[in-house]
């Protein structure tokens, strides 16, 4: 039996990925800050969901993972759904910071322990839910933008390192653009998906061990535009 652990399972994507990981026989460790939701998704299958409530910007986040990991008894795949961001037009601090700490140096220590615990393993997938957001700055959510870019960098650089290590480790990096969750906090939005829709193609992804995949798909004619587009316009729009 597959083992797995969820960082941010308790809504939206990482919940429908808990869901979906647990009906195709995975064992899966779920952690969030929200202990009542936890305990209500553990409810929904209680033989195979083992949870954790913490905070992962708070000390003690490597030892919580090595916790639920003996828990599990081992670790096959490991996916980071935790994440943040405020539309901060004024350029509040107090809205920057708290989105640096998930995104950034929560992520950054979620993602170091698993590399070294599937470096020890020698194999291991992890997969991280980024955002299209990644590919160009922002002006409404500077921070955001610039945390899922942060993202985007560093699972390249793993892949990097995986390769010139000979290491059986994935790295998958889905890419959502728009989704019908708490985090879409965008003014216009279009080509919405459902969280359940977003974690199949993302389940998908892994299963394939896909190095990037964009959710939906049709999102990737709007990342080639982002890619292309020069800085002069795009810092116009």
């Amino acid at each position: 039996m597959q083992k797995a652990i969820i960082v941010g399972a308790t809504s939206g994507i990482g919940k429908s990925l808990a869901l979906l990981l647990a009906d195709n026989g995975y064992k899966v460790g779920i952690i969030g800050r929200r202990e009542n939701l936890l305990a209500e998704l553990h409810t929904e299958k209680p033989n195979t969901f083992y949870s954790l409530a913490f905070d992962v910007t708070a000390n003690g986040l490597e030892e919580n993972l090595q916790i639920l990991t003996k828990q599990l008894d081992g670790l096959d795949l490991l996916i980071f759904s935790a994440g943040i961001g405020e539309l901060n037009k004024d350029l509040n601090i107090d809205l920057e910071l708290p989105t640096i700490d998930v995104n950034v140096k929560a992520f950054n220590k979620v993602v170091i322990w698993a590399f070294h615990y599937f470096e020890k393993q020698k194999t291991g997938q992890i997969a991280v839910i980024s955002s299209i957001a990644g590919l160009r700055g922002g002006g409404i959510a500077p921070a955001y933008n610039a945390s899922k870019a942060y993202q985007i960098n560093y699972l390249e650089g793993l892949r990097q390192k995986v390769r010139k290590q000979k290491l059986a480790i994935s790295i998958t990096d889905a890419r959502p653009g728009f989704v019908d969750t708490a985090m879409a906090k965008a003014e216009e939005k279009f080509w919405m998906a459902t969280p359940e829709k977003a974690a199949l193609q993302i389940f998908n992804a892994i299963k394939t061990k896909k190095n990037v995949i964009y959710i939906t798909k049709r999102w990737r004619i709007i990342a080639w535009f982002l890619k292309l587009m020069p800085s002069y316009l795009y810092e116009r729009i």
